[in-house]
């Protein structure tokens, strides 16, 4: 019996233009009034993924930034922040990449200058941020640093493979909230689209990828539904636990 529905936000429940359906909010409820728990996991800050987790009327935690920070109704259950080191080695590796560099710091964003693609990616997300030198930040409380470029398809696949060889200890799971409500891993069905939702795929007994989910997803998945653009996660969620 499924128990926790852990799911990716955007391309699994928002298209593009950052809007779900009122069939996946609809269902969302319906799961929520059977007894399972939807749990929001994704790369954003908490800040952003609180308001969605809002909208769709849930109450169970958030996950954001990856995996590094759990919170519900603004307290904290589960906190990894980077280490200053950590925090420097990653800003020396993004300048020698010459590639640009977000950094969240006590979930605000920091970029180093006004440029397309912060302007970009706040403008998609709807997303605040402050311009600082990261040298003028205090680097205690780091949630994440994420590396942008939208030009280089290429060089950003090359990216997705070497960076959990180059910094493996940054990459956390949702095995936290399993542990927390004392569900197994085979009570829980995971969902999502992109190769920074492989970890959490692989924390689900069931492992379900989006039809716009990339190959490598796709290969770790017990189950591919339709993309988001049709309700791929309204569909799975019929598909799958039709029973319960």
């Amino acid at each position: 019996m499924i128990k926790l529905v852990a799911t990716d936000i955007d391309g699994t429940l928002l298209i593009p233009e950052g809007q779900f359906t009122e069939g996946v909010k609809k269902c969302v409820q319906k799961l929520c009034q059977k007894g399972i728990k939807v749990v929001l996991v994704t790369g954003r800050m908490n800040a952003a993924a609180s308001l969605i987790a809002e909208d769709l009327g849930l109450d169970t935690p958030v996950v954001s930034y990856q995996g590094g920070l759990i919170k519900q109704n603004g307290k904290t259950l589960y906190e990894r922040c980077l280490t200053p080191e950590q925090t420097e080695k990653i800003i020396d590796w993004a300048a020698s990449e010459n590639i640009h560099l977000n950094l969240y710091n006590d979930d605000v964003l920091y970029s180093e200058q006004k440029c397309y693609e912060i302007e970009r990616y706040c403008g998609n997300l709807h997303t605040e941020y402050r311009i600082k030198r990261f040298c003028d930040i205090k680097k205690d409380r780091v949630n994440k640093l994420l590396a942008i470029d939208y030009d280089n398809p290429a060089k950003i696949d090359r990216l997705e493979r070497e960076l959990p060889e180059i910094f493996p200890e940054l990459y956390c799971a949702v095995k936290f909230l399993q542990n927390y409500w004392g569900i197994k891993e085979e009570e829980t069905l995971t969902i999502g689209d992109q190769n920074n939702d492989i970890a959490l795929l692989k924390a689900g007994g069931i492992r379900v990828a989006m039809g716009n989910a990339t190959d490598e997803l796709k290969k770790i998945a017990t189950h591919t539904t339709d993309t988001v653009f049709n309700d791929g996660f309204v569909r799975a969620m019929e598909e799958l636990l039709s029973n319960y």
